[in-house]
């Protein structure tokens, strides 16, 4: 795309015409910018000479072994006192009834994520993976975030390498990108001041690379931040991606506020939420993969922000948590079929993954 040179974009857009990597000082003219229809086609620019028309999706369940938790962070909904009223925290006997409560023969992944259980083990966490692991043995365990790795870490008096070890000879396969909130320092006191800091999380994250493990990675939109907080954040993945390659995605998350601390904000708008899409598919050029995560986006913005940069849609999402508690309104999980006319419904090609990001065949279950 050639723009006036006039334009405050054309030197952005003529770098991404160039396939060159955009500069702090171009991601922050994109953050500023209102012309969101630009931005949107120059993301997509990006995307499609990533993924042609290819949009990816996998069959996975979410599972959340327990929403007590001993952090108590601002941001949010999904914590509580183990005596409160709607507390509950799962056996792994209970987690295996759970995943196959709604299992199909299409699933490829279970999705865990907790609170950190003031009270339990090191072994419960292991636990959970053995029985997952042994009652669906073909089904891929992306589990734990940097948050609970460190966590984890601390409760079993392990280093985070000898942790990260012993979870994959539990059955863990890859790792999710929640807890990185927004990393910068006056920002992440206000919304997650008692979780640990953006620098920790990073090198928790590159520690799970160099155990060969891939994860994803996310930023957490629409609070109390500003534009330059999400480039600051984002120019971080992009180093550590530079150094470790192991990020496979990376997830811009909608902020929701309500039953939060800032239940008094409205959240992110319409704009916002396809500006930080598209500017994420911009800076993240050692990213394959941007999601626009149905869940919380909500269906329509998801489906608009797939010709504004993202290229991924997770998957059909059943019995997630952590969004409902704060006020999620995207609905339960869709099947497969659901998630394919979706993608179809923007012009795009659907294309069934597994968590890796290989293409796999579609199963006749119904999923």
């Amino acid at each position: 795309m050639i723009l006036n040179p006039g334009h405050p974009l054309a030197g952005v857009a003529a770098k991404v015409a160039a396939g060159e990597r955009l500069s702090e000082t171009d991601g922050l003219a994109i953050a500023h910018s209102h012309d969101v229809p630009l931005l949107a086609a120059l993301a997509h620019e990006v995307r499609a000479r990533l993924h042609g028309d290819r949009v990816y999706y996998n069959v996975n369940r979410h599972i959340n072994p327990t929403n007590v938790c001993c952090v108590g962070c601002e941001l949010c909904a999904y914590s509580s006192d183990p005596r409160a009223e709607g507390a509950w925290a799962y056996s792994p006997q209970e987690c295996v009834a759970l995943a196959r409560g709604d299992w199909t023969p299409g699933v490829t992944e279970f999705h865990v994520v907790g609170g950190l259980h003031p009270h339990w083990k090191f072994e419960t966490y292991l636990d959970i993976l053995r029985a997952l692991r042994q009652a669906f043995p073909d089904v891929h365990l992306k589990a734990f975030t940097m948050v609970e790795i460190d966590f984890l870490a601390k409760i079993a008096k392990l280093s985070v390498e000898d942790t990260i070890a012993r979870l994959r000879e539990a059955g863990l396969g890859s790792c999710p990108g929640g807890g990185a909130e927004i990393f910068h320092p006056e920002v992440r006191r206000r919304i997650a001041s008692r979780k640990l800091s953006g620098e920790q999380w990073l090198d928790v994250a590159r520690k799970v690379h160099r155990s060969g493990l891939k994860s994803n990675c996310t930023m957490l939109f629409g609070h109390v931040e500003e534009p330059r907080h999400w480039v600051d954040h984002l120019l971080k993945l992009r180093a550590l991606q530079d150094e470790t390659g192991g990020f496979q995605c990376f997830i811009p998350l909608a902020f929701h506020p309500a039953n939060t601390a800032f239940a008094d904000l409205p959240g992110p708008t319409l704009i916002q939420k396809l500006k930080v899409v598209a500017l994420s598919r911009l800076l993240l050029d050692n990213i394959a993969h941007v999601k626009a995560y149905w869940v919380m986006l909500g269906r329509d913005v998801a489906q608009l922000a797939l010709r504004g940069g993202a290229d991924d849609l997770d998957g059909t999402v059943t019995d997630e948590r952590v969004t409902l508690a704060a006020g999620g309104t995207a609905g339960p999980g869709m099947t497969a079929r659901e998630i394919e006319e979706f993608i179809r419904g923007a012009g795009l090609a659907p294309v069934r993954r597994d968590t890796l990001y290989n293409p796999i065949a579609a199963t006749p279950a119904g999923a």
